[in-house]
């Protein structure tokens, strides 16, 4: 079984995000307010001249009207970015750039402003049921902290860059968990269950990889929920118990067999009595009995010989 799980290769974006050319609002806020003013200054003197009976003086209507359309030209370019938001400028349907910028910004009249939020999300996974590396079925599922990092490619590359992300993430996870078992069972290999640091890891930069291509950043992902499925769950259970039963066995065997031989060895060193081999094995068997059991030995006083 391979530990690194193949991840799919995107097509190479088409556009990539550069910065818009554009101005500091407030300037051509001031502009575009002094010409209206200007506009409707030449209205009034026009209609002045008209009430004292004078001829009307087309040039000033002209140029009244010019003012009038230039500045509110001028104002349909002001827009506001706030922190952490960004707009995705088009003319005429083709890219020309995005403003990070935030505050009162003014770029083309004439061109399309989308708005993009660039602030750190958050997004969970259902709880999913898939089959592991060894068939078993389990439920996990995850969160994925993520950031628009380039804005183009989040508008232009796909349909909707939140649902791509979202559909994505619920595929990296699915091939996740059949790619390695629920536990090892004292195996070395990595498992879901005993290995959450690297499974983790290796789940982040598969998402990143699938969602590199609608300029998503993943920032970290975190396995939230993990468990057999209720189907087979009292079984695992068991089989965890008797695993555990059996490790604790084993420790127990290893240090009453240490015991016994300690026993044997100081019996042998201080000369308290002389044991043959059917004696040692005897009490190599009582006291096995004794240190193993999972319950109180009870004494049985041998008033004859071993061998009567």
């Amino acid at each position: 079984m391979s530990d690194q799980p193949s991840t799919p290769t995107m097509p190479a974006p088409h556009v990539r995000e550069r910065t818009a050319f554009g101005a500091p609002g407030l300037p051509m806020l001031g502009l575009g307010i002094l010409l209206v003013i200007g506009g409707i200054g030449a209205f009034a003197t026009n209609t002045s001249r008209s009430e004292q009976g004078e001829q009307t003086s087309a040039a000033l209507g002209v140029i009244g009207v010019l003012l009038l359309v230039v500045g509110a030209v001028l104002l349909r370019g002001l827009f506001m970015v706030a922190p952490g938001e960004a707009r995705v400028v088009q003319f005429l349907g083709r890219y020309v750039g995005t403003v990070r910028t935030d505050g009162l910004r003014w770029v083309n009249p004439f061109t399309n402003r989308r708005k993009v939020s660039t602030r750190i999300r958050n997004h969970e996974t259902p709880v999913l049921k898939v089959n592991d590396a060894e068939g078993n079925p389990v439920q996990i599922a995850t969160v994925v902290v993520w950031q628009v990092a380039d804005t183009a490619r989040a508008v232009f590359e796909v349909d909707d860059f939140v649902a791509f992300v979202a559909i994505q993430t619920e595929t990296a996870v699915r091939h996740i968990a059949t790619t390695y078992p629920y536990d090892s069972h004292g195996a070395d290999i990595l498992s879901l269950r005993d290995n959450a640091e690297e499974i983790t890891e290796k789940m982040s930069a598969e998402v990143a990889a699938r969602v590199e291509a609608a300029g998503v950043k993943v920032i970290e992902s975190r396995i939230t929920h993990l468990a057999y499925a209720p189907e087979i769950a009292q079984a695992m259970l068991r089989r965890q118990q008797a695993g555990a039963v059996v490790a604790a066995r084993q420790r127990i065997v290893d240090g009453a067999v240490g015991m016994v031989e300690s026993a044997l060895k100081q019996l042998a060193e201080h000369d308290v009595v002389d044991l043959d081999e059917e004696r040692k094995e005897t009490m190599v068997s009582n006291l096995l009995v004794v240190l193993c059991g999972d319950r109180d030995a009870q004494p049985v006083l041998n008033t004859g010989t071993l061998y009567q």
